[in-house]
């Protein structure tokens, strides 16, 4: 079978089913065995009662102790019965219309109860669990189901399935790293490496294979970002810019004083504009940190040189935001400057007259999303692009605003408390700045650490803060039920806490799989206070600025990395008033606890960064998501810290081997 062939030649995919593989990104076959597992189940040892209490989802080894009995509630037959661990602690279990199970399930015989536990304390009940005898779950034990990415009517066994499929059949995949490289870093091959990802038969296997495939996929990224800095390193600075005595008075007066970081950063930036070669250039900082500001002031010392400056931001809340922020500080200081907001959700009238202004020049800076670059927008003299790390700019993106014009500075904001030495890896074309203090006037978070039997506790705190006249974020990692799948759900979640809270709370949920559109409309709504609590996933991440935003609540905190926590933390913190975040941890380890007691324990996020690589392991691989920055298959900057280096390294010996560029 050919990678490049339709998937519709894999058997047991119709033109139904191929429509739900499309959806997902899915059209050939190589598509779909580079199409990895997200996670997967991992079949452990089973816990007693007590430790299932503070758990979301476990495995339980006991004996029934009473006869199943079956309620009628409409159409459901619900069967329940107990199950006693050899400590003596009884745990209710059900099921759902699977009457069968009251002449299998009898008093005295011993099973592995395996689900997702509801309720509290005594009260907790384990719900429609798979059933196990002692010997059956023995052999699991240790086992590893994949669980992919899914969307609506693709099911999980039908991703497996044809996995299977394609590896039944005969294939070829052509291995990017030579066999001589390949034991030189002590790497498999890529085929093995593939059909391990997907049907690990150990851990120890599923590791190598991931070692391998994240390797590789450094190794490129890296190669490819050391072409683009020796690329970039050749572009003269066209533009004549000088430093303005506007800015300095500006800086004098507003209402607080730059921190002695910020001040260095702008200096730096002022050095680029003013300097021979072209600016590429990232302000690393913390949340919160004041990046905002520093990015204002270098767009405007742009724009009254005479050039044009971009400002692209993730999304249209948040380019609507720093658009009304940006006009307001020009009014105010009166720089006789003028803004532009450019976003794809506007009429085609609006934009016809936008890019008249933008192309005349009558406007100076103009703050947008990515229709900056991908509509036909026609610049005069754009001199600077002001963008985020989500919006990684490269050769080709300079190009596109370059046609009309002179190649622009660059500068790229970033809120990843990422270590410098990895940093550097990572953003090896772009020179790095990093504000490392936060305005004096910040309250500190108040952080806490809980398991789930505090959630009642956390409500009604939570409550009482939205009577105050306050608002709250909940933060699932997952969008829906997932097949086989611990973890808090975002759509569950919300009907949950409306069935907890008084309906006079306005309760509303967000997550990724939402339109672009749906979801600005939420975050506006939350934004202008009609929503008090938003129940999201952590496409928040990346949000508005929400001052009056004073908890965040993080369920099944143990699943993130402590940088992105720390990260999704800062949505809070940004008024004047005490902020709260509430982690809560469902794997009851020891391990978890200790990981996120750092988080508990300090608000530096580059000191949690720098804690989340010397803790990640092995084991982390399959229980902590990833970071999400820049957008790995597999490859997590903490995770792979160690494997980033090694990357680095062996892409450094390349180049030296075989220059990038000629000179």
């Amino acid at each position: 079978m050919e990678l490049e062939s339709s998937i519709l030649n894999i058997k047991g995919i119709g033109e139904k089913t191929a429509k739900l593989f499309y959806k997902v990104g899915i059209m050939t076959v190589g598509d779909l065995i580079e199409y990895y597992p997200r996670t997967y189940d991992v079949y452990e040892e089973p816990v007693s009662v007590l430790e299932a209490r503070v758990l979301d989802f476990a495995a339980i080894s006991g004996v029934i102790i009473a006869t199943p009995t079956i309620k009628r509630v409409k159409n459901l037959q619900i069967i329940s019965t107990q199950l006693r661990d050899k400590q003596g602690d009884c745990i209710r279990v059900s099921w759902f219309n699977m009457p069968f199970l009251r002449n299998t399930m009898k008093p005295g015989m011993r099973f592995v109860l395996r689900g997702r536990l509801q309720g509290y304390g005594e009260s907790m009940t384990m719900e429609q669990p798979e059933i196990f005898t002692l010997g059956e779950y023995e052999n699991q034990l240790g086992s590893m189901q994949p669980i992919y990415h899914l969307t609506s009517g693709l099911t999980n066994k039908m991703i497996s399935k044809a996995v299977s499929q394609v590896f039944s059949d005969s294939f070829t995949i052509e291995d990017d790293l030579d066999e001589d490289f390949c034991k030189q870093y002590h790497l498999i091959s890529k085929y093995e490496a593939i059909k391990q990802i997907h049907y690990p038969v150990s851990q120890i296997q599923y590791q190598r294979a991931r070692r391998r495939l994240v390797f590789e996929e450094f190794y490129h990224f890296i190669l490819g970002v050391r072409k683009l800095k020796e690329e970039i390193e050749q572009m003269p600075n066209h533009f004549s810019i000088t430093e303005r005595e506007e800015i300095k008075q500006l800086i004098e007066k507003l209402p607080y004083e730059l921190t002695n970081a910020q001040k260095k950063v702008v200096q730096e930036i002022q050095q680029d504009l003013v300097g021979h070669k072209i600016m590429n250039r990232m302000v690393q900082g913390d949340v919160g940190s004041g990046k905002t500001i520093v990015s204002f002031l270098a767009l405007m010392q742009v724009a009254l040189c005479g050039y044009q400056g971009v400002l692209m931001a993730p999304t249209e809340v948040l380019a609507k935001q720093h658009f009304v922020a940006l006009e307001k500080l020009l009014l105010q200081y009166e720089i006789p400057l003028k803004a532009e907001l450019l976003t794809g959700s506007m009429t085609a009238r609006e934009k016809r007259l936008a890019y008249e202004r933008i192309a005349n020049h009558e406007v100076d800076i103009i703050v947008g999303t990515h229709a900056l670059i991908q509509e036909k927008v026609t610049y005069d003299k754009l001199a600077l692009v002001v963008t985020d790390e989500q919006h990684r700019f490269g050769v080709k993106q300079r190009d596109a605003l370059s046609e009309k014009g002179y190649t622009p500075h660059v500068l790229v904001m970033s809120a990843t408390p990422i270590p410098r030495s990895l940093a550097i890896i990572i953003y090896g074309d772009l020179d790095i700045s990093i504000i490392n203090e936060l305005p004096s006037n910040r309250l500190p978070i108040k952080n806490c650490v809980v398991d789930i039997n505090y959630r009642p506790n956390a409500y009604e705190f939570i409550r009482k803060q939205i009577v105050a006249g306050r608002q709250a974020y909940v933060i699932c990692p997952m969008v829906e039920e997932s097949e086989q799948m611990d973890g808090e759900n975002v759509i569950d979640y919300t009907e949950k806490l409306k069935e907890q809270l008084p309906s006079n709370i306005n309760i509303s949920y967000l997550h990724g799989k939402m339109d672009n559109k749906e979801k600005d409309r939420i975050m506006e709504a939350f934004g202008n206070k009609e929503i008090d609590i938003l129940v999201s996933t952590t496409v928040i991440e990346v949000g508005i600025d929400v001052p009056n935003a004073t908890v965040i609540m993080i369920e099944n905190a143990q699943r993130f990395g402590l940088a992105q926590l720390h990260q999704l933390r800062g949505r809070v913190g940004r008024g004047k008033y005490q902020s709260y975040c509430i982690l809560v941890n469902t794997s009851g380890s020891k391990s978890s606890k200790a990981r996120l007691d750092i988080l508990n324990k300090s608000n530096d996020g580059f000191f949690i960064a720098s804690e989340d690589l010397k803790l990640r392991g092995p084991g982390d691989f399959f229980g902590v998501r990833q970071s999400g920055m820049l957008e790995f298959k597999l490859g997590d900057v903490y995770t792979d810290a160690e494997l980033l280096k090694l990357a680095s390294k062996a892409a450094n010996e390349s180049i030296d081997l075989k220059p990038l560029v000629k000179k």
